[in-house]
């Protein structure tokens, strides 16, 4: 991608009301080579969010690569803990996410 920047998927919010504008917006992204979204402008969100970014990151990894989400607003993380999908939404770094997944630092609640 020539804009290095370019990682902003124009959304103020994400809701049941734009789920399948924002899915196809961010899937059309994937497949343009968008690896890194910045969420810093979303201001309302409602639990059609977190599918849609189950959504984005089921189409990254079958594109074989890593979707960063980054800046997810509050409301959001709490929805990301609410339903226990942290760790498929959360881009962690790739030290953290190798590690075994019984290993006392992956040992936490939300």
């Amino acid at each position: 991608m020539s804009a290095a920047n370019n990682n902003s998927l124009s959304l103020t919010s994400l809701t049941v009301a734009n789920a399948t504008v924002a899915l196809e917006q961010g899937l059309a992204a994937i497949r343009a080579g968008q690896t890194t979204f910045d969420l810093s402008q979303v201001t309302a969100v409602d639990s059609a969010a977190v599918s849609v970014m189950l959504a984005w990151q089921r189409a990254a990894a079958q594109a074989g690569v890593r979707l960063n989400l980054q800046n997810l607003p509050d409301p959001l993380k709490s929805l990301t803990k609410l339903y226990g999908v942290c760790p498929l939404i959360a881009s962690a770094p790739a030290s953290v996410a190798e590690e075994p997944a019984l290993s006392p630092a992956n040992l936490h609640h939300h």
